[in-house]
């Protein structure tokens, strides 16, 4: 023990943790704080006999370090050194140092907000940046500053930015230890290989075992992706004499224990991040990298939070790499170019800027906080999916609409779980089915049992129907070991048995359905398999789910990265199910819509589920209701639903080009959006009387864009861009404003005889362009510049009318003529 790096810096770190009540303590891989700082800690004055709380992010992380620890003591696990875990204990009166995972301490603290008999709160592997660590952090800071100013903190890490923490905890002192790490030779991919990444991973496995000795650790994203694996390489493993031991959550203890204890034979660890840290295994010399890791990201607009494979951080192939060097030198080989390499992020990202936020919102609601920006955060939550979160529970009645948590709630949150299946644990007891409840709330916390293949018929259209005759038979205690665990856990808390499980698929549907409010589906009509969820998305139902052809459905597993997701897993619902889940308050609602079938209007009452009609009854409107709804389909048709006649579409045009020219103070504006979201206010007053969309397009649109402006401005209108313009000959003329972006004026050339310069509005700024016609109407020339026409133009085209209509005057001096519209008429003899 005393050669280990982190002896060199525990007197440092004592007399920290004396002076101040939190200490950052940044220690390398291999450096042994998880181990030893615990221990080294225990016999402190200030601790004063207390207990010492250690959080690991992983469970299998948390019972090896506590197994570890007391080897080192010399006691069994319980006795001096103990853990709690999610459905494992062992702890004792006399446990001294309790490792124990996040969520474990955050449940603590609400039970017991003082910490009573805790004198240091230790947060390892605080890099990790785990949703529960972070609210873990935030909560014991609210348990120094009010009710334990003699509580400690001390937070580890291998890697991670100090400064931003520092600052948190009120300049904490920080104490930087070096690892123990031999030299490491990295080998990277010369050439990245073509198609699906992990593809050319049992090759690269292949050539490490060939060029290197010992044991080596593979690490892969997920669970999958191992037994994959596992399955490629079996038989060149059983040839070659090796080793192979998955790792990963989900194991049981003995298979854990073959992958981490010293093997008989070389080994082959084919594990997931949970490698990465605070686990160390015997005999590794070499890791193989395949710089991927699934990662959860919540969609707050779906609401639903999706498995990513993604690539690694810098940090996280750091502290792999670091695996092959504890012993001696190692090896790591890397499945990505050396120039891929600087395309990765230096860390990865904080799990609350991506997470669901719902089960941190309930926890704070029962610490009695409703405004999660009270908390000292190193990242604070954002608001977005603090809105997916906050609405999620007001679906689930855990929060009131004031953000308080309701007796429901409340109950919720003291089963430490999701609050989607907390909520479904309520139901259950409700209901008088707890063994459905805890079986179901076991299959949904622990997926990877979700994917194992088993038959049965469906039993009623439910995917999950089959999964809970399948744990019930005891099929999946060899198969599943941690789901059993899990089940047994929840029959526990639940004060029932495996034994009284039934199967009912109609009793099952409606409790996913209380526990995924926001995924009941309806079919959408004329398909088969196309869904629309209550939340407003829409969903695609797999091929082999058993709830196809379903008229309504729960989707409890939604895979998919945008647009229409695909539901995985579903339960149908019978229709005579879906009223029950208004609840008995929800209101009857008056609409009047528009049916685009019939292209008519449609007064009705309904109900609603979300986005989801679930009842309907005939209702007689309001003329304000029919107002709105007529108003709502040309919102959604556009503008040119209404009934634009060319003297209102030239005023709205004339009534724009002063807007986009002139722009004189208070003129409204006058765009196709701002119309559209003022149709209340300038076109409303107008539709007296109006039920139909005939009757909506016959009204006059001239009186009520005119009364959009006062009348000053109507009198500026009519002075800068007039309707008429008078010309030479006497004769007003009408503009065009719908031409384009200048006024065009339409008129015979002998009209103009004698008008030397163009015409042009709004006090000379704006120019006219002239259509010149012919006597029979016919465009001769169109022009802005009038002189120009006269000078340059005019005689080539007199040369060539006037032969064509010799009754009309083509002068040779226009300028100096008489303007006229009418014939000449023939000189009498």
């Amino acid at each position: 023990m005393t050669s280990l790096p982190i002896e060199a810096i525990l007197p440092e770190l004592r007399n920290a943790l004396r002076e101040f009540p939190a200490v950052i303590l940044r220690a390398e891989p291999g450096a042994g704080k998880t181990t030893r700082v615990p221990l080294a800690l225990l016999d402190e004055p200030w601790l004063a006999g207390k207990r010492i709380l250690m959080l690991e992010p992983r469970r299998l992380a948390a019972g090896n370090a506590a197994r570890y620890m007391a080897e080192l003591t010399g006691s069994p696990v319980g006795e001096t050194v103990g853990f709690r875990v999610r459905y494992r204990s062992r702890i004792s009166r006399r446990t001294r140092i309790e490792v124990v995972t996040e969520g474990i301490l955050t449940r603590r603290l609400q039970d017991d907000p003082e910490l009573q008999g805790v004198g240091l709160v230790i947060f390892d592997e605080f890099h990790e940046r785990n949703l529960q660590s972070d609210l873990a952090l935030a909560l014991c800071r609210e348990v120094q500053g009010g009710l334990r100013e003699d509580l400690k903190l001390l937070i580890m890490s291998a890697t991670l930015e100090a400064a931003p923490l520092a600052e948190m905890l009120d300049d904490a002192p920080l104490i930087d230890c070096p690892g123990r790490e031999h030299p490491i030779r990295r080998h990277h991919l010369q050439r990245v290989p073509a198609g699906r990444r992990l593809d050319a991973m049992p090759a690269l496995v292949r050539r490490a075992v060939t060029e290197t000795a010992g044991d080596v650790l593979v690490f892969l994203p997920g669970t999958a992706d191992i037994r994959r694996l596992q399955g490629q390489l079996k038989d060149w493993a059983e040839k070659n004499d090796l080793l192979l031991a998955p790792l990963y959550g989900g194991l049981d203890y003995a298979a854990q224990e073959r992958a981490i204890r010293p093997a008989e034979k070389r080994k082959l660890v084919l594990a997931t991040n949970i490698a990465e840290t605070s686990l160390t295994i015997d005999g590794v010399r070499t890791v193989v990298d395949s710089g991927f890791e699934r990662r959860p990201r919540f969609d707050p607009a779906a609401g639903v939070t999706r498995l990513e494979t993604v690539r690694i951080s810098l940090a996280s192939a750091r502290q792999r790499a670091g695996r092959a060097g504890r012993l001696g030198p190692g090896d790591c080989y890397r499945l990505w170019s050396e120039a891929e390499e600087g395309a990765l992020l230096p860390a990865a990202p904080a799990e609350i800027r991506q997470a669901d936020l719902a089960p941190l919102l309930l926890e704070l609601a029962g610490w009695g906080v409703s405004d999660p920006s009270k908390l000292a955060w190193l990242d604070p939550p954002g608001a977005s999916a603090l809105d997916a979160a906050r609405r999620l529970l007001l679906q689930l009645r855990a929060l009131d609409e004031r953000g308080r948590v309701t007796p429901v709630g409340r109950r919720m949150a003291g089963f430490g779980c999701h609050p989607r299946l907390a909520r479904l644990l309520v139901d259950a007891l409700d209901q008088g089915c707890p063994a459905t409840g805890s079986a179901l709330v076991a299959l949904l916390s622990e997926r990877d049992a979700l994917g194992e293949r088993v038959s049965g018929d469906g039993r009623g259209g439910c995917d999950l129907c089959e999964r809970l005759a399948w744990l019930r038979s005891r099929d999946a205690d060899r198969r599943w070991p941690t789901l059993t665990r899990a089940f047994q856990f929840w029959l526990d808390r639940c004060g029932t048995s495996r034994e009284q499980l039934q199967i009912d698929s109609r009793q099952v549907a409606l409790l996913l359905a209380k526990a995924f409010p926001d995924r009941i589906a309806r079919r959408r009509a004329g398909t088969e398999r196309r869904y629309l969820l209550s939340g407003g998305q829409g969903a695609l139902l797999t091929e082999n789910s058993q709830a196809g052809g379903a008229e309504w459905l729960v989707a409890v597993d939604i895979q998919g990265q945008s647009g229409e997701g695909l539901i995985r897993l579903a339960s149908s619902l019978a229709e005579d199910q879906v009223p029950a889940l208004l609840g008995d308050d929800a209101p009857w609602r008056a609409e009047v819509i528009w049916d685009d079938r019939r292209q008519r209007l449609q007064a009705r009452e309904v109900r609603r589920l979300g986005e989801l009609l679930v009842q309907q009854r005939p209702h007689k409107p309001l003329p304000e209701q029919i107002l709105a709804a007529l108003l709502e389909v040309v919102r959604r048709r556009g503008i040119e639903t209404l009934g634009w006649t060319p003297p209102a579409r030239q005023l709205l045009a004339r009534m724009r080009l002063v807007a986009n020219v002139l722009s004189p103070p208070g003129w409204p504006e006058l765009t196709d959006d701002r119309l559209l979201g003022q149709l209340d206010e300038w076109l409303g007053p107008y539709l007296s009387g109006v039920s139909s969309i005939a009757a909506l397009q016959r009204v006059d649109l001239v009186p009520p864009l005119r009364a959009l402006l006062d009348f000053q401005s109507l009198r500026q209108l009519d002075h800068w861009v007039p309707v008429r313009l008078k010309v030479p000959s006497g004769r007003e003329v009408q503009l065009d404003y719908l031409a384009g972006e200048t006024p065009v004026l339409a008129v015979k050339l002998q009209e103009l005889f004698g008008l030397a310069q163009t015409p042009r509005l709004a006090d000379g700024r704006i120019t006219v362009q002239v259509h010149l016609l012919s006597p029979a109407g016919r465009p001769l020339q169109v022009t802005g510049d009038l002189a120009s026409f006269w000078s340059d133009v005019y005689p080539e085209v007199r040369k060539e009318m006037l032969g064509r209509y010799p009754k009309h005057p083509w002068p040779e001096d226009p300028l100096n003529a008489e303007a006229t519209g009418r014939v000449k008429r023939p000189s009498k003899r």
